[in-house]
């Protein structure tokens, strides 16, 4: 058995293709703040971390995705460089009343202060309702992948999934634009809010040893 992993990292600057290769080494960041971690504790209980990525070549849209594409088709797209401004931190206040712990003040403290600099490139995808900012979520750009920072949505608009629909549309471009991955960042093997991540096709999971080996539903249970 591995010994767990826990480290951490300060990272101003990062080239597209060091981006590459820290996701595929486990990494993650929130602004210049790396971190990697094989396990965590929920309470009193010990969880089993899963970082995803997805082989875009390989992707495609289950039933219920396609029901979540045809929920947004009303809405205006935007894809443009993050900034952070009052009208996303008034909807990250209105998201983040959903969850009752580990939730940051601010969405600075998950995009950092200069989110389309630091550490690397990244790109807002949101969508509104005419003039109404609906949801929103960050992609850091690599060489050849593409990684999923956060999301979040007007508690109002839950019926459409925006959740999903964002990170549809988040491998919708990183596939128009020629990436071959597609990280959406940690899931759990234990059962967690994190598993609607898991049900994408194409996926791998990182083995923590340097190996991404298919991703089998069974880690579910």
């Amino acid at each position: 058995m591995m010994p767990p992993i826990d480290e951490s990292a300060y990272l101003i600057s990062a080239r597209p293709a060091d981006m590459d290769h820290l996701w595929a080494q486990g990494w993650r960041h929130f602004g210049p703040a790396f971190f990697r971690y094989s396990h965590t504790l929920s309470g009193a209980e010990l969880r089993h971390v899963m970082p995803l990525r997805m082989n875009l070549d390989r992707f495609s849209l289950s039933k219920s995705q396609r029901r979540v594409c045809r929920k947004i088709a009303d809405l205006r797209l935007q894809i443009t460089p993050t900034v952070i401004d009052a009208e996303r931190e008034d909807l990250f206040d209105l998201h983040k009343q959903r969850f009752t712990e580990n939730i940051p003040e601010t969405l600075e403290v998950f995009l950092g202060p200069l989110p389309n600099r630091i550490p690397c490139a990244n790109l807002e995808v949101a969508l509104y309702d005419d003039s109404q900012l609906i949801a929103a979520s960050y992609l850091d750009l690599g060489a050849r992948s593409v990684s999923s920072v956060y999301g979040f949505f007007h508690p109002d608009h839950a019926w459409r999934s925006p959740g999903i629909a964002t990170m549809l549309l988040e491998i919708e471009y990183a596939q128009q634009h020629g990436y071959r991955y597609y990280y959406p960042g940690y899931a759990f093997r234990e059962p967690s809010h994190y598993d609607y991540k898991k049900q994408f096709t194409a996926l791998e999971t990182y083995d923590w040893s340097g190996r991404w080996i298919p991703f089998q539903r069974s880690h579910k249970s």
